[in-house]
C-alpha cells in the first residue's frame, strides 16, 4: 500500500515538473497572454507581489470604477471587487475563457460588481475618462505592443487617475517589465510616477494621470 501510495506521489510530482517546463518553454517562445489551458501556472504563490500589497498602492475607494486588465485566474480581483462597495470592477482580458471562469468564481462568493469584456489590450472598447483607477499585474510584458497597451490607458484613465504596474522577475517570469523600463515608457504615454514599492526584482508602481 505505501509502496502504491509513494508511485502516485512520483507519478504526480513528475506530472508537474513536466508541465512546468512545457508551461517555461511555451513562456520564453511566445510573448503573448498565457492561454486557459496552462493557467495553472498562474496559481503559483506571488509572494513579492501579494493581494495585500495591491491593494495598499492601488487604494480603491467606494464608488470607483475600477479596471483590471488581465486578471487570469482571479488572484487579485475578488479582493478588489470587495472593496470597490458601491462601485465597478471591469475585468478586461484577451481570453473568454478566462473571464467566464472568474465571473462564476465572483457568483459563487456573492460578488455582483464585476463587468467582464473581452478584447485586445492595445484597443479598449471604452470611452475617454472611463474610470477612476486601473491595475494590471505580470501582465505588460505579454502585450505585443507595450506602448499601446499604456496609451489606451492613459486615454480611459480620468484625469487625476492611477494606474498600479506589478512585475516581478523573481518568479522567473521571461515577460516581466523592468522597472526603469516601465518609467520611461509609462511617462512617455502621459503618466507621472507617484509611488512605488518592492526591490530590484519584484515591484508595484502607481503612476497618475495630471
Amino acid at each position: 500500500m505505501g509502496h502504491s501510495i509513494e508511485r502516485v506521489r512520483v507519478k504526480r510530482t513528475s506530472l508537474m515538473v513536466l508541465g512546468g517546463l512545457a508551461a517555461g518553454y511555451w513562456m520564453r517562445t511566445h510573448p503573448s497572454a498565457c492561454p486557459y489551458s496552462l493557467r495553472f501556472v498562474l496559481r503559483f504563490p506571488r509572494r513579492a507581489l501579494a493581494r495585500e500589497r495591491l491593494l495598499e498602492i492601488l487604494a480603491p475607494e467606494p464608488g470607483e470604477r475600477v479596471l483590471e486588465l488581465g486578471p487570469g485566474t482571479g488572484y487579485y480581483t475578488l479582493g478588489v471587487a470587495a472593496a470597490l462597495d458601491g462601485g465597478t470592477l471591469d475585468i478586461f482580458d484577451i481570453s473568454q475563457e478566462f473571464l467566464d471562469d472568474l465571473v462564476r468564481k465572483a457568483r459563487d462568493q456573492g460578488i455582483d460588481n464585476i463587468t467582464p469584456t473581452q478584447g485586445d489590450a492595445r484597443a479598449l472598447p471604452y470611452g475617454d475618462d472611463t474610470f477612476d483607477a486601473a491595475y494590471l499585474v505580470a501582465v505588460l510584458g505579454e502585450i505585443p505592443d507595450e506602448d499601446a497597451a499604456l496609451r489606451e490607458l492613459a486615454r480611459v484613465l480620468r484625469p487625476g487617475g492611477r494606474l498600479v504596474v506589478g512585475e516581478s522577475l523573481a518568479s522567473g517570469d521571461p515577460h516581466a517589465v523592468l522597472f526603469g523600463k516601465l518609467r520611461s515608457r509609462g511617462e512617455h504615454a502621459g503618466f507621472t510616477l507617484e509611488d512605488r514599492q518592492g526591490g530590484p526584482l519584484a515591484y508595484f508602481a502607481r503612476f497618475r494621470i495630471p
